[in-house]
């Protein structure tokens, strides 16, 4: 790996925001908020909280962060701090969580037809993501960590995925293609997966 591409890293990037939000920069906690939301919402959504329940986590980790700042004596640590924070989080709020939420299969009528036309299309989206995690949960807990990384992330960080798994940087490629394949593969043998 070349030194540019360590030093454009994500965790580096990170860790220079972070270092500038503790140096008195308040606009760069702002703009780490931004550049890690994506990985890290996908982080907690992978333990299946709802939307409110991962809105909670994040904001939680987020006020964490900022309450225990001074404890990260290494600012490129942050991005690795936050993965872990959250997964922590996510996992303490799943377990006391119902998982069968009333309210989140209910909908209110707008009297539109437009409305109903919605409603139809959110529950049939509902649905295909429904098929689709149940069809990653039944992958290796690895290809499960490594897709939910990799699928949110702009610009995935290899050598942070790669530390984060415990796997060569190399392998991130060509894991990720038999991760697909797998996933490919569960899709096209369940029945109530549909291709639209």
């Amino acid at each position: 790996m070349t030194d540019g591409a360590v030093e454009d890293s994500l965790a580096v990037r990170a860790g220079r925001m972070f270092a500038a939000y503790r140096d008195g920069d308040g606009s760069a906690m702002g703009d780490l908020v931004r550049a890690l939301t994506p990985i890290l919402w996908h982080t907690v959504r992978g333990t299946r909280l709802d939307n409110a329940a991962a809105e909670d986590v994040l904001q939680t980790v987020w006020l964490s962060l900022v309450r225990h700042s001074d404890t990260i004596a290494e600012p490129n640590a942050v991005l690795q701090w936050l993965v872990v924070s959250t997964k922590r989080e996510a996992w303490r709020v799943s377990r006391v969580q119902d998982r069968a939420r009333p309210e989140d299969l209910e909908t209110t009528r707008a009297g539109e037809s437009d409305g109903e036309a919605e409603v139809g299309d959110q529950v049939a989206g509902a649905e295909a993501d429904d098929v689709l995690w149940r069809a990653v949960q039944r992958l290796p807990e690895r290809c499960q960590t490594l897709l939910r990384v990799i699928a949110f992330a702009a610009k995935p960080d290899y050598a942070l995925i790669a530390r984060s798994l415990g796997m060569p940087v190399g392998s991130i490629g060509p894991t990720r293609g038999r991760c697909l394949a797998k996933l490919r593969l569960s899709l096209a043998n369940d029945p109530s997966w549909e291709i639209q």
